[in-house]
């Protein structure tokens, strides 16, 4: 049989995942893993490599992932199945392309899911001193993988609440910023000509990556077709507005070069404005957004296990679907348990590191899929994903080589994963004698 056609959402019915997810829903999940840590922490590099220039940067990342995003939502309306890109990958291109998204963004992500818990703990024992970082992380990551064994609505709802905490701070930040904005501070706009802006575009671009988690969740979208698309946009375009507001208050209260010279550079901003009390509402909203990213993390990670298992790239266990809840719970469990190891014994810096790389071949791999898609299933012209695949070109371009090596070791070694486990698999089904 056809790999492309074997597995997919044809699976049995028991395992099944269920279509609970609105409109409000999926816009919620979309802001919440893109509104992370990414703009609390990624806008001071970016002021250091290219000044208050960087505010263009800031867009041009936002119109590569506007493109991105528009193949992602196009794939996910006609393919509307969990596991996103690794699915698409699959049905439009070849299997070896799904599997290599799929395996690049585990590798990437189930060790990042432990150090947003950390990071997290870290955030939260700054505002409460004294608490233990890594048993809070632990505790953390076990809460929110109860919570997305609950089920997908329960997860959602959370999900809401902590988008509307993060988001706020945010505004109440760029509202007592507006006072305090001085035309000055841009100048010189660019001290780095255009390359230093290219760069910071290369840097913020991660800090919009999150609006994929929706394509991965697809199987679980009421009404995909039409709900996957407008929620993509819309969460895109309100986190977009959103952070070039942010960016703009910052930069024009305090000057790129205050920017550049914390770890917090949100923070240091806020603690120049006059409103009260400004410097902690942006803590406590960099605190949630973590949370944010976490949940977002594990609900996006359990589904790519539950899709590969169940096209038999991974074990078939982690394709069981829980009958009370409709939700991958093998692959939740699996997921928290994970993170809980990299949160006790350190981060996996290598893969970490690559984690650059591994969202680039990922979102290339969804261009090209969309490209290729039959043309009465596209709903944007072709020059969208063309222009996606080339600025993931341009950026892969600006990495270090050994980001670049580490992500080549890491698609190796899913080569060779796979290669093994297929050859088993099939050595298994022979009959003996």
């Amino acid at each position: 049989m056809d790999e492309r056609a074997k597995g997919g959402a044809s699976g049995s019915a028991r395992n099944t995942l269920r279509r609970e997810l609105t409109l409000v829903d999926a816009v919620a999940v979309g802001l919440g893993a893109i509104i992370g840590a990414g703009i609390y922490v990624v806008t001071g590099v970016a002021a250091g490599v290219a000044g208050p220039a960087f505010i263009v940067g800031l867009a041009i990342a936002g119109l590569v992932a506007a493109c991105n995003a528009l193949s992602s939502a196009q794939l996910a309306a006609t393919y509307p199945q969990a596991g996103g890109t690794y699915e698409y990958g699959y049905q439009v291109l070849h299997p070896w392309a799904g599997f290599g998204a799929g395996w690049m963004f585990l590798a990437s992500k189930l060790a990042a899911a432990g150090t947003v818990a950390l990071g997290f703990a870290g955030y939260l024992s700054a505002l409460l001193p004294g608490l233990p970082e890594r048993p809070v992380a632990v505790v953390t990551v076990v809460v929110l993988t109860a919570v997305n064994l609950g089920g997908i609505k329960k997860a959602g709802r959370l999900n809401l609440a902590i988008v509307a905490v993060s988001a706020a701070a945010l505004i109440y930040l760029v509202v007592a910023g507006v006072p305090a904005f001085d035309l000055g501070n841009l100048t010189p706009f660019a001290p780095q000509g255009l390359g230093g802006v290219l760069r910071s575009a290369a840097l913020l671009f991660f800090a919009y990556t999150g609006y994929a988690r929706l394509a991965t969740l697809g199987e679980e979208v009421r009404s995909p077709r039409s709900t996957i698309p407008r929620a993509i946009a819309i969460s895109l375009g309100c986190a977009s507005l959103l952070y070039v507001l942010v960016a703009v208050v910052a930069v024009g209260g305090v000057g790129a070069e205050a920017l550049a010279t914390t770890s917090s550079p949100l923070e240091r901003a806020a603690e120049s404005f006059r409103l009260a009390g400004v410097g902690q509402v942006v803590a406590v909203g960099a605190t949630v957004a973590m949370l944010g990213v976490l949940l977002s993390q594990i609900l996006g990670i359990s589904r790519m296990l539950y899709a590969m298992a169940r096209r038999g790239d991974l074990p078939a266990a982690m394709s069981h679907v829980s009958a009370r809840h409709g939700v991958p719970d093998r692959a939740i469990v699996l997921t928290g348990l994970v993170a809980i190891v990299v949160v006790l014994f350190g981060t996996l810096e290598s893969i970490v590191a690559a984690a650059s790389f591994t969202i680039l071949l990922y979102y290339g791999v969804a261009n090209l899929a969309a490209w290729r898609m039959r043309r009465e299933d596209k709903l944007y012209p072709d020059w969208v994903p063309l222009l996606g695949m080339a600025s993931c070109a341009l950026l892969a371009a600006t990495l270090p080589l050994p980001t670049i090596l580490s992500g080549v070791a890491l698609l190796t070694a899913g080569i060779v994963w796979r290669w093994l486990w297929r050859r088993r698999s099939r050595s298994a089904r022979l009959p003996l004698g």
